[in-house]
Parts: structure tokens; sequence; C-alpha cells
């Protein structure tokens, strides 16, 4: 009897525990949650936006829209797409064969047939994404609901003020990988700078003779975030201390390279080198003027947030 009862109270102690931390975690999401600025929803968009439904086919807004600007999320206003990766696949639904770098998380489905697009800042949904139907040269269609969209026409997109930041520190992958993650950061992509061929693709850049570096092109929004801040976070994701490679990379294409836009970027970063030699590092960043940046294959954009993977040869370290 004594067993039970000890058994009995154990019991209790172990639900109410498990009923607090299930309270606990729901008001946690629920603070992280609020914290962003959500558009209200309708009923009828919460149907697909939040509870992952379908418009019906051929009766969304920007099925045949083909206006230049951009398209963002309803819910959380991040840009997703641009009008010049909008095509007409005779689906339905409006049609893209690219995104902009770091906007979209892919889910596959429970069922294990498609792969769900959300939005990565906010996890609205969207649609869902198809390869292999050799629509375009990109061979993908991210399948979209309109009333998932908003849309910002060119001319009023530019008046917005960003900036942008160009960094080169090992595989691209790796670099962008964190750049996507940092606050105020609006879009990146990787491609190519420091070289001396025109439109080079990643097969010569390889063979290190057209002498460019792999660099991660950083948009930012200056009222969120600065570019010192961007720029500390550079030196803390890769050694800066290692020449012509980082970590099981080698070959100028991998080096440590800072590409400025001006001199105030100029100078910060020779602040901040300047304050890590202080502190024992042998800095061997390359520091010079933003060239022409060519943007990279469209299989290397994205990368570790398109296969589920983390980065091989970057991890953050402090050195400030």
């Amino acid at each position: 009897m004594i067993i039970k009862k000890h058994n009995l109270i154990l019991s209790i102690m172990i639900i109410f525990n498990v009923l607090v931390y299930v309270f606990l975690s729901g008001a946690l999401l629920a603070g992280e949650e609020s914290k962003m600025k959500y558009t209200k929803l309708t009923p009828e968009e919460e149907k697909v936006i939040i509870h992952k439904g379908t418009e019906r086919p051929f009766t969304g807004k920007y099925y045949n829209y083909k206006a230049n600007g951009t398209y963002i999320c309803k819910r959380c206003n991040a840009p997703l797409y641009r009008s010049e990766n909008k095509f007409d696949s005779s689906c339905g639904w409006p049609s893209f064969d690219d995104e902009i770098p770091g906007a979209i998380k892919r889910i596959p489905d429970a069922d294990g047939m498609r792969t769900e697009i959300v939005c990565a800042k906010c996890g609205a949904h969207l649609g869902h994404v198809f390869l292999g139907e050799k629509l375009t040269s990109k061979d993908v269609r991210h399948c979209v609901n309109s009333i998932s969209l908003n849309f910002i026409p060119a001319e009023q997109k530019q008046t917005a003020k960003t900036e942008k930041a160009y960094f080169a520190g090992g595989c691209f992958w790796g670099v962008e990988y964190y750049f996507q993650k940092a606050k105020g950061v609006i879009a990146t992509q990787v491609g190519y700078m420091g070289g001396d061929t025109e439109n080079p693709t990643y097969e010569q850049v390889c063979t290190r003779e057209t002498k460019h570096a792999e660099t991660v092109e950083v948009i930012f929004d200056p009222s969120v975030t600065d570019y010192e801040t961007l720029a500390r976070l550079f030196f803390n994701i890769h050694d800066p201390t290692q020449v012509n490679r980082q970590g099981p990379d080698t070959g100028d294409q991998y080096r440590s390279a800072i590409f400025y836009g001006n001199d105030a970027q100029k100078n910060t970063v020779l602040k901040l080198v300047r304050l890590l030699k202080e502190k024992g590092y042998k800095v061997a960043t390359e520091i010079s003027q933003a060239s022409t940046f060519w943007q990279g294959e469209s299989y290397h954009q994205s990368y570790y947030q398109k296969n589920g993977k983390q980065p091989y040869c970057h991890s953050y370290q402090n050195r400030f």
C-alpha cells in the first residue's frame, strides 16, 4: 500500500512538472512572437497563411500580375520574391523560379510527397516548391498563394534606405549562413569579387586563375543595425589570421577579405583590425575597395538553409 501511494504521488509530481513546463514554454514562445509586429489577417487569410490552406487556382490577385517590384510576406512584410523571377507556369497560382536569398524556408510535408515553403522570418505558409519540371533554366517552381503576398512597386522600393556590405571569409556558404541570421539584414547573396575576369563561373574561380574571392553581399537596414556590427560579426565567424584558406578549404578564393564601399566603411574596418592586433591577432584580412560583384550560381544561394545543414568550417567566437 505504501509503495502504491508513493508511485501515485510520484506520478502526480511528474504530471505537475510537465504542465508547468508546457505553460512556461508557451508563455516564452508567445513572448517571442509578440516581439514581432504582424499584420492583422482576415479569416480567409488565416486559413492559408496560418492553417496552411490553398486558395482556388486562377483566382489570386497576383496570378497574372506583371508589374515590376518586390513581393513581400503579407504577415510580416519580409521581402520574398522579385518580379524578374516571376513566370507564367499556367498552374493557376503565381510562380517564381528563385527567391530573395534567405527569405524562404523549405519544410518537407508530413506525407513526404511535397515540400512546403514558408516565410523564413515569421513562418507564414506560402505554398510549395517543385523541382525537375524544366519550366525555366533554373528548373525550380515556387507555387505561391496570392493571398500570402503583398506587392511593393519598384518605384516605391527605391525610396527605402538600405546599405550594402561585402565580406569574404572562406566558403561563402558558411559566411552567408551567419549573416542571414543577423538582425537588420534584409537580404544576402553569394558571389565573387576581387578578381580580373568578367562574369566568372564557380569552376573558373576554383582554378585560382581569376583571382576572385568567394564573397557575400549583405543588404542591411541602417535604421536597425550598422556596418560596424556586421563587420564585427564577420571577424567573429571566421579566422582572420589564416592566409588563403579557411579551415580545410585552401586557395586564394577562400582568403579573408573585406571590400569596403566608402571611406566610412574603410575606417571602420581599419579600426577593428587595429583592435584585433592589439589583442595579439595577426590579422591577414585583405582590405580593398569594392569592385564588381558577380552573383554566384543559384545552387550556391542560401545553401545551408536549402539543405538543412550546418557550416563545416565556420563557427562563432567573440574576438573582441
